[in-house]
């Protein structure tokens, strides 16, 4: 039976509970970060920390573990597990509290590490393409919550994830309440026209994506590859060579099919193929943990 790491202690996944007082579950009310470790190295982990402490910091939640503890944290429970290459589900909750809203009645936050395996998407998506729709679900305005603050009550994302299944599809791409495209459920989105690479920017509503900055920033500037961030209609990534989704459990995946509108020649493009091999190369290498 797997471990899990809770409020300082790893404890066996049947034993893992929270109470039901806990604000996270009751409202929603914490932040978490999905990471990955690759061949005992953990992607990008002071990246995703200052993203983790950033969405608490805006939440007025003051952890009860500093960066360092929880980075013993995930290592302790990664090895607990006896694994090198994993997902990791780490929580901050507001803590035990009680039924209204006041969420400084939460007098000890609370903290969890998970470790386990994740498969989003059928390899068969990752060689051909993977179709997607557009949700009628827009994304949730920046004034109402800030996209910066990965929240655990994802309920708009996965209002937008029916709209797919239902669909008979695995994902949505979401505009913002201006019709300009912002993000996937889970993922980030990229296109690419005439050998440039572009993606939605932050004005759009989106997440700041730890895989999409490292496209961005790292592998295809340093492949070559020129990348924007603009507003975007949809009408420009339907009409792309080349779409594809970035995300920490997705990695780098093309799209070959919007509705009904094919992408480009309906298979994963060739730059497409090049990103997702670089990424692969560099993270079954020497995983960067900056």
């Amino acid at each position: 039976m797997g471990k899990v790491w809770i409020d300082g202690k790893l404890v066996d996944q049947a034993d893992a509970k929270v109470s039901v007082y806990d604000h996270g579950l009751l409202y929603g009310d914490g932040c978490f970060e999905g990471i990955r470790a690759y061949d005992g190295r953990v992607l990008k982990l002071r990246s995703h920390l200052n993203r983790m402490y950033g969405s608490a910091e805006r939440i007025r939640l003051k952890p009860a573990y500093r960066p360092e503890q929880i980075d013993k944290a995930i290592r302790d429970t990664l090895n607990a597990n006896g694994m090198r290459d994993a997902y990791i589900r780490l929580i901050f909750t507001r803590g035990v509290g009680t039924l209204g809203l006041h969420p400084f009645r939460c007098p000890v936050p609370g903290t969890i590490v998970i470790t386990d395996k994740i498969q989003l998407y059928p390899p068969e998506l990752y060689e051909n393409g993977m179709k997607v729709i557009v949700a009628k679900r827009p994304r949730i305005p920046i004034a109402c919550l800030d996209p910066a603050i990965k929240s655990l009550n994802y309920l708009n994302n996965i209002l937008a994830k029916i709209e797919a299944i239902e669909a008979d599809v695995l994902e949505a791409i979401m505009l913002n309440v201006d019709g300009y495209v912002a993000e996937c459920t889970g993922d980030n989105i990229f296109i690419i026209k005439n050998g440039q690479i572009a993606t939605p920017s932050a004005e759009a509503g989106i997440l700041h994506g730890i895989t999409r900055q490292f496209v961005l920033n790292e592998i295809a500037p340093e492949m070559g590859f020129e990348v924007t961030e603009k507003m975007m209609k949809l009408d420009e990534v339907l009409n792309a060579d080349e779409v594809f989704l970035t995300g920490t459990a997705a990695e780098i995946i093309g799209v070959n099919q919007i509705d009904d509108r094919t992408i480009g020649n309906g298979k994963v493009g060739a730059i497409t193929k090049k990103l997702a091999q670089e990424f692969r190369k560099r993270v079954t290498k020497n995983a960067p943990e900056d």
